[in-house]
């Protein structure tokens, strides 16, 4: 089955005003004069100060700002892409979001970076003997309701896996570039579209009786999950946060393949189709490897050519960290209570939202 182009799925609703006015202006031609007055209103008139930056109003406005350079919107006009009231717009939504991010990271002393990077990075590698997250609890307990509900989560970036981190490839030189590459090559499938992940997270959908569409879950997706790829896209497109998303992407690298080995188990003991557990095998060996190229070969020849990137490295890897432990706190959460973790909850037949 092909997967389905993006204009088959529906814009989502707006959760406040601020992803009330980009919806609005997104309706309308791009440059117009009431959408730029819209667009200059939410800017001036907004009490920033008051908006939660983790919330959800916030994160479906970045990211549907964010699309606008992938897939794009359905029905949306894709000069909206470069339009200069909306960029405005956005960029100081970004700020509210790195402010927090940073207040919520810690300062990174300059000097002491390149230490401070090594712990970090050696931390990663270690798997806690009674790790109590969400690929434990899916293994040993998780329901199949509770599979598809995390599944819909991840869909909002798997279904564009490494389309974010491919941002990076013009922004590295050398060594750094090349071993880059190398890993996308393998996430794009090594040049073959039925292996690209992006197609086997689209089977592993299909499998669980859920629409593999594009953005076709986004309306049902809360904040918690949208912020692990607005802030991969906030990384991706500001050349001056490329060391961040190197960072950010080493720490996904290195803590997939384990957690990747769990849900893989959890698929067969839910016994589910085979296909449904192939997009976690597939990432059991392959991110072994890649966390080794982006450690050494990525990160090691980016600082030896911009060293002062180091803290930025750092601050990639924490916001990664301090993002997936936001949504695996949703997550337990909302299933140890008894309730769904999506703004709706799905229909028993799988695949479509009212």
């Amino acid at each position: 089955m092909a997967m389905p182009d993006v204009a088959d799925a529906p814009l989502p609703r707006a959760r406040g005003p601020l992803s009330e006015t980009v919806l609005d202006v997104l309706a309308t031609p791009p440059e117009s004069g009431a959408a730029s007055a819209a667009l200059e209103a939410a800017l001036t008139a907004t009490p920033w100060e008051a908006v939660d930056p983790y919330g959800d109003d916030l994160q479906l406005a970045l990211y549907l700002c964010y699309e606008l350079h992938y897939a794009g919107l359905a029905g949306v006009d894709p000069a909206w892409e470069w339009d200069p009231a909306l960029l405005r717009l956005r960029a100081r939504m970004e700020r509210a979001y790195l402010d927090a991010l940073r207040a919520d990271t810690g300062e990174i002393d300059g000097p002491a970076a390149r230490d401070v990077l090594a712990a970090e990075l050696d931390a990663l590698l270690v798997e806690p003997v009674d790790g109590e997250g969400v690929s434990h609890y899916l293994r040993d307990e998780g329901t199949r309701r509770e599979m598809r509900e995390y599944v819909v989560h991840r869909s909002v970036y798997h279904l564009k896996e490494a389309d974010p981190h491919s941002l990076l490839i013009p922004r590295l030189r050398g060594r750094a570039k090349a071993a880059l590459v190398a890993v996308e090559f393998d996430e794009y499938g090594g040049g073959r579209a039925e292996a690209m992940h992006s197609r086997l997270f689209a089977d592993l959908m299909e499998g669980l009786d859920l629409d593999p569409g594009y953005g076709r879950y986004l309306d049902a997706v809360p904040a918690p999950a949208l912020a692990v790829v607005t802030m991969m896209s906030l990384f991706g497109v500001h050349r001056a946060r490329r060391g961040a998303m190197v960072g950010h992407f080493a720490a996904a690298e290195i803590t997939t393949a384990p957690s990747a080995a769990r849900i893989a188990r959890a698929m067969r003991r839910l016994g589910e189709q085979e296909r449904c557990a192939r997009f976690f095998t597939e990432h059991i060996e392959a991110d072994a490897v890649h966390e080794q190229v982006l450690r050494r070969e990525v990160i090691g020849d980016l600082l030896r050519q911009e060293p002062d990137l180091a803290a930025d490295v750092v601050f990639g890897i924490r916001a990664t960290n301090l993002l997936e432990e936001h949504l695996g706190e949703h997550l337990l959460s909302s299933w140890r209570a008894g309730r769904t973790s999506l703004r709706r909850p799905l229909p028993a037949d799988g695949a479509s939202l009212p």
